[in-house]
């Protein structure tokens, strides 16, 4: 009897998760356009992944587009928290609803805004650098200003989520040691980076491993302001995913590389839980 009220999550788990998971592994050795029949090549479209630039430098992207944004934005989300963790600060509900606001936000609708902000000509960014005496950038359409563009946008968007967990963490964290560090004469900057941040080491490393499975799953940002463009240096390998199967129709191929992608997240994930370890030793 038991088993009849449980297996409606292993059905949904099944038709939904298991089935997908298995069946695009299978085509990653095939030659598929999504309706015709299945060729099966082997490892054909491996073979090809590797020498693929575009792949390549979807993954340096992912890398550049993380330490461009990643290492500030938590820094300024542990700030935040610290701040608004403060019970001397007033309209705390205030400030803490209003920073998280973005992460809400229609992604899309920002994504518009955003690429207003940035653009050559009447871009709101572009005519403050004209007041200033300084040539409009065109931010969209050069490989750095397109990254800044799309790591603003990003760190704008998830700043406010940061943010919060990082509360979070701090509430874990005794007060008695601030007041301890407060009658030894320390000050508030010093009780920051010798206590606050060491203490938050474990939320951090969970806000950096979700930041760099976010980073490299990027598409929305850099699929609206981009294109993945100029050049193929904002493209994200869900950005080079979604071409790949859904423009050009070849989900075999699409296929081996979000299974090569899902084998990079894994490693890069299992290397900064290392590296965490190995810091704290």
């Amino acid at each position: 009897m038991d088993l009849i009220f449980i297996s409606p999550f292993f059905i949904i788990f099944s038709l939904f998760m298991l089935y997908p998971f298995i069946f695009s592994f299978v085509i990653s050795f095939s030659e598929w356009n999504g309706i015709g029949e299945i060729k099966w090549i082997g490892f054909d479209n491996y073979i090809k992944l590797v020498r693929d630039e575009i792949f390549i430098q979807s993954i340096m992207n992912g890398i550049i587009i993380f330490f461009m944004y990643v290492p500030l934005m938590l820094f300024l989300a542990l700030v935040l928290a610290v701040i608004l963790n403060n019970s001397e600060v007033k309209f705390r509900g205030f400030f803490r609803t209003t920073i998280f606001i973005p992460n809400i936000t229609s992604v899309v609708a920002v994504s518009f805004v955003f690429a207003l902000i940035f653009d050559t000509k009447y871009g709101f960014l572009n005519m403050i650098l004209s007041q200033l005496g300084i040539e409009p950038v065109s931010w969209l359409g050069t490989p750095l200003g397109a990254r800044v563009a799309v790591s603003s946008l990003v760190t704008w968007r998830w700043l406010g989520y940061n943010m919060v967990l990082m509360l979070a963490g701090l509430q874990n964290i005794s007060k008695e040691l601030f007041e301890a560090a407060d009658i030894d004469g320390a000050n508030k900057v010093q009780s920051f980076f010798s206590i606050t941040i060491p203490l938050m080491k474990p939320v951090i490393l969970f806000c950096t491993v979700l930041s760099t499975i976010g980073t490299f799953s990027l598409f929305t940002e850099p699929m609206l302001l981009t294109g993945g463009g100029p050049m193929y240096k904002t493209i994200t390998p869900v950005l080079y995913i979604y071409r790949e199967s859904f423009q050009y129709l070849r989900m075999g191929y699409a296929s081996s590389v979000a299974y090569i992608y899902f084998i990079l997240m894994f490693v890069f994930t299992l290397l900064q839980f290392r590296l965490s370890k190995s810091m704290g030793e």
